[in-house]
């Protein structure tokens, strides 16, 4: 089994180290972690450290050895995926699974067909909760790298996501109004992917006239359809098998 992960600001260098607060709390009295048991520390940016517990000091401070520092690069191809709102909690579910999967941003969209509405309090608490999914199913899959959760996006600006990407595609379960499917299209090498899903209403026709004018084109996933909170998930495990991020 691998080192569980713990998050801390700024991943120290080698030699002893002492966890605490809320990680260095779990680590010792939810994890029960003891001397001789491996574990990584990472800043969820790409920056981690090996490290072997040397002992436990009351019920929030963990001592370690740390015995190796890396710095994993930045994944080529990137991938982000604009995810509609979806209703009750379904978003944490998308934001964990594609966590889990391997994407490395994640930008809400407040779609025209969104029964959710991320307005005042509530956004600013939906977004906290979004963040704190990510960096929570980051430490979960043992990334040392977590995704960007951005802020809210408009439709226009989410056009202007698009027209900067090198590959850029609106998931839709209507063949006829589609490019193809997504598992044969022509992707670059490197640089930016950026795949767009639509609320449980589905993109509009105005919304995808504007992503077509950003170089975005609709794109199926299979013959069944999936929901919001899903498809982003399905279309980046896609992705990630077809540019050999998970060869």
């Amino acid at each position: 089994m691998t080192a569980p992960v713990f998050v801390v600001d700024t991943v120290p260098a080698k030699g002893r180290f002492v966890l605490e607060g809320p990680e260095g709390r779990h680590a010792v009295s939810v994890r029960r972690l003891h001397a001789g048991e491996h574990v990584v520390l990472t800043d969820g940016r790409g920056a981690g450290a090996a490290a072997v517990v040397l002992a436990t000091e009351d019920k929030d401070r963990l001592v370690v050895d740390v015995t190796d520092v890396t710095v994993e690069p930045r994944p080529e191809p990137r991938i982000t995926v604009v995810q509609a709102l979806p209703k009750g909690d379904r978003g944490e579910v998308a934001v964990e699974t594609m966590t889990e999967t391997g994407v490395d941003a994640i930008v809400p969209w407040q779609a025209s067909r969104c029964i959710t509405q991320w307005r005042g309090d509530r956004g600013a608490k939906s977004l906290a909760k979004w963040r704190a999914t990510a960096r929570e199913a980051g430490k979960q899959s043992r990334r040392l790298r977590f995704p960007e959760v951005a802020e809210a996006l408009t439709t226009k600006q989410v056009g202007a996501l698009l027209a900067a990407a090198d590959f850029a595609a609106v998931l839709h379960e209507d063949a006829s109004v589609g490019s193809g499917a997504l598992a044969t299209a022509g992707l670059p090498d490197a640089g930016s992917l950026v795949l767009v899903v639509g609320p449980e209403g589905g993109v509009s026709p105005e919304e995808l006239a504007l992503f077509a004018e950003a170089g975005a084109k609709p794109y199926r996933l299979g013959s069944s359809v999936l929901r919001t909170s899903t498809a982003g998930t399905a279309a980046a495990a896609l992705l990630l098998g077809r540019t050999g991020r998970w060869s």
